[in-house]
């Protein structure tokens, strides 16, 4: 089945007693219909299945922003990405410790912003292989990961972005890596090579 816009957003905003949530088996989601889903929900532990393949603007943005008890993720199997998809999805999420694969082939503008900014807990950088770039794709994507090192050399496993049609999209990178625990505090460069500590 297919979702309204916004028919599921801020459903459990809140509600910080919640320990588990319910199927999301839709495959074609709508504007904003997943928006603050579960914002401030400090009791969930893990995340439901997201197999939608179909995304919309703003479609997960924000949806786990908070849960600071979150430590599993689902994947994440879409290909074409929307604006504001999957911004902010898991911020705050300060247990968090790994991230989950993203299998985007195509972006959009602000798809990735924010996503796991604030996640503190956050150790691991998933692999970014698109090579056509849009306007702020990876804007504060790792802000604030305190716990993710990611240096220019030293011991640790290779992270790069490819270089890419649209390295000149307005602000792809922007603070990508501020508050970071790694040497590398601002913005990634396209085409080099970096560590991430393990």
């Amino acid at each position: 089945p297919a979702n309204g816009a916004y028919c599921f957003a801020c459903l459990f905003s809140g509600c910080e007693s919640l320990t588990s949530a319910p199927e999301l088996p839709a495959m074609t989601l709508a504007q904003g219909c997943y928006y603050w889903m579960f914002n401030g929900c400090t009791g969930l532990s893990s995340a439901p299945e997201l197999p939608a393949m179909t995304l919309a603007y703003g479609c997960y943005q924000a949806m786990y922003d908070n849960c600071t008890g979150l430590k599993q993720v689902p994947a994440l199997p879409a290909t074409t990405m929307e604006t504001f998809c999957y911004a902010a999805m898991f911020r705050g999420c300060t247990s968090l410790t790994e991230a989950p694969e993203l299998s985007a082939t195509t972006l959009k503008d602000y798809c990735y912003s924010e996503m796991f900014s604030g996640c503190t807990s956050l150790e691991t950088a998933p692999e970014l292989p698109v090579t056509t770039l849009q306007q702020s794709c990876y804007d504060r994507m790792f802000y604030g990961c305190t716990s993710l090192e990611v240096n220019t050399d030293g011991p640790g496993v290779e992270w790069t972005i490819p270089l890419a049609v649209g390295m000149g999209a307005s602000s792809w990178n922007s603070s990508m890596f501020v508050n970071t625990g790694g040497s590398v505090k601002e913005s990634p460069a396209a085409g080099t090579t970096y560590k991430v500590a393990s």
